[in-house]
């Protein structure tokens, strides 16, 4: 049975790996959402650290920010265990940041499905640079 939750240990907090994803990491958009990911040392706890995000810029109120975030963190959670079959099939971990680059405000099962298709482009991409797939 799968587990549909996001813990305090799945978010990445560290300054350290968050300087690391920022100063390593590669990027890629699937709107409105952008990801920015970098492989991490097998030492974390779970296959995936994550931040998810949403600027200040395009929200100036908190309670809009915190409406997305929420949002977005409901979509990640619903859909990550793909992500994470694929991470542990292959003994990988990574760090991730989601960010909402978006001005509108979308139904919650469009942005599910969006993030949905950036975490199979996600895999995607790990195939092809990590694993030397799809060459």
């Amino acid at each position: 049975m799968k587990k549909y939750t996001f813990t305090k240990e799945e978010r990445l907090c560290s300054k350290r790996w968050i300087d690391h994803l920022f100063d390593n990491g590669s990027s890629f958009i699937v709107y409105p959402f952008r990801m920015v990911y970098a492989q991490a040392p097998s030492e974390l706890p779970y296959p995936v650290q994550t931040i998810i995000s949403v600027s200040k810029r395009k929200f100036k109120k908190a309670v809009d920010r915190n409406y997305y975030k929420r949002r977005m963190r409901e979509a990640y959670r619903l859909e990550k265990h793909n992500l994470y079959d694929f991470l542990t099939e292959h003994s990988l971990h990574l760090l991730l940041t989601i960010q909402y680059v978006g001005k509108e405000d979308l139904p919650f099962a469009e942005m599910q499905a969006k993030m949905k298709q950036m975490l199979l482009k996600l895999k995607n991409e790990i195939a092809k640079s990590d694993l030397g797939e799809g060459n």
